[in-house]
């Protein structure tokens, strides 16, 4: 196997830094704790779902694995590169991040930010659409993401679920080689997150790229995923396909609480799993 075609981690510790004026009660420092500790594992190429409690480290291991964020020691290779060395420009073409709940000032339209990702990445404005060779890639993303009645709309106008749309849209036309997706599906409807998984996983395996996407829905992740890696509160994890992965028992294991309470669920945030928990709790 090539391994410039998996993303791996070597020996990586990283610790965020303190906040400042977090004392104890002996008014000292609060030291944070690591994340990860001489944390190595290597992930496929694909379609994959990084699936967990919120607070279990996904979104640091995506920054970790995207450049964003540099490990304290160890290395992060990504389709054989290390981002953390890359300049912005480079870092971008190798990996896009989509963050939950980003926020913008801009007052430019939709159609000018659209248009002006899709010619200033990789693809400079000239891709087929990937169900229809006849379209474009620009005009594809903006039919699959129903964005049509807000191109007229700057993004300080537009609703969660709106901008969460346009944000899927940006990280298909700027073209980079992998995309890492933090819920990406917030604020969606539930047959919008459908139609989002459906193509997102169409593009992967129609142009080579890899999306490496947390959601909270365990039902959408067993229909779409190709791969999933479940993280367990004591940092541990599980790799393997959904059917492998997601049993009663491992999903048990991972969020604390019956597999009855989660299954299907929309929204496994952390106050749902810690009322979960304490009820669990109140019956025994």
């Amino acid at each position: 196997m090539n391994n410039n075609n998996f993303l791996e981690f070597n020996d990586v510790t990283f610790t965020y830094p303190p906040v400042e004026g977090d004392l104890d009660e002996n008014e000292k420092q609060i030291e944070s704790k690591p994340v990860f500790e001489h944390f190595s594992a290597q992930l496929p190429e694909g379609f994959v779902s990084f699936v967990g409690q919120n607070g279990c480290g996904k979104s640091t291991l995506m920054l970790l694995a995207s450049g964003r964020l540099n490990p304290d020691s160890g290395t992060v290779t990504l389709l054989g590169k290390n981002p953390a060395v890359l300049d912005d420009e480079n870092k971008n073409l190798l990996a896009s991040v989509i963050y939950q709940n980003m926020e913008f000032e801009t007052e430019d339209k939709v159609k000018e930010l659209l248009s002006f990702v899709y010619q200033n990445g990789s693809l400079k404005g000239n891709a087929k659409a990937i169900r229809n060779e006849n379209k474009n890639l620009l005009d594809e993303t903006i039919e699959v993401f129903e964005l049509s009645n807000v191109l007229e709309h700057p993004l300080t106008k537009l609703s969660k679920g709106e901008i969460q749309r346009v944000l899927l849209a940006f990280g298909i036309l700027y073209g980079s080689q992998s995309l890492f997706m933090d819920e990406p599906l917030f604020a969606l409807e539930n047959y919008q997150k459908e139609n989002a998984l459906s193509y997102l996983k169409e593009f992967v395996h129609k142009t080579g790229k890899s999306i490496y996407i947390s959601m909270h829905e365990l039902d959408l992740t067993k229909k779409y995923a190709d791969t999933v890696l479940l993280f367990y509160p004591n940092r541990d994890m599980a790799l393997g396909t959904p059917e492998e992965v997601l049993t009663r028992d491992e999903v048990e294991k991972a969020y604390g609480v019956p597999y009855a309470m989660l299954k299907d669920h929309e929204n496994l945030s952390r106050e749902y799993l810690n009322s979960l928990s304490n009820q669990k709790k109140e019956a025994q």
